[in-house]
């Protein structure tokens, strides 16, 4: 059992270290930064002429304070269409946090493109970042979607 149990943990700690790492991204305040349309957090404006379901642009989501930290992302949609999700804040104080978002975050990103709404399953052992970028995701897509 114990043979076992220290196979799967070296495993998924092999697999995480082979993943990418990225830099973390700057902190964002809840303020909008200069260039954003405070109405509809747009970070560039919807094309001319779109409404409704078919905008085009990068729409920025809430800060959603979690129990280990902030999370906030920022979707690009494009003719109404869910393209990317960038992920601006995640929690990331200690190295726990920052192996935690480096597995759930694709994940949930994936997901969310996949199903082009933020109605998506969390992450085992990420409920609390899920959750926190569930929440983000959706005032993200509200605000685009207006």
């Amino acid at each position: 059992m114990a043979l076992t149990t220290t196979a799967t943990v070296t495993g998924i700690v092999s697999l995480l270290a082979l993943k990418p790492h990225h830099g973390e991204r700057p902190a964002v305040s809840a303020r909008p930064s200069p260039g954003t349309d405070p109405a509809s957090g747009a970070a560039s404006g919807p094309t001319p002429g779109s409404a409704g379901a078919n905008r085009t642009g990068t729409f920025t989501g809430s800060v959603i304070d979690t129990r280990y930290g902030p999370v906030q992302v920022a979707v690009t949609l494009s003719g109404g269409r869910l393209t990317a999700v960038e992920v601006l804040q995640v929690p990331s104080e200690n190295r726990r946090d920052r192996t935690i978002a480096t597995y759930a975050v694709p994940r949930l990103t994936d997901e969310a493109i996949g199903a082009q709404s933020a109605d998506i399953d969390a992450v085992s052992g990420a409920t609390y970042t899920s959750e926190g970028y569930v929440r983000s995701l959706q005032s993200a897509l509200d605000r685009a979607r207006g």
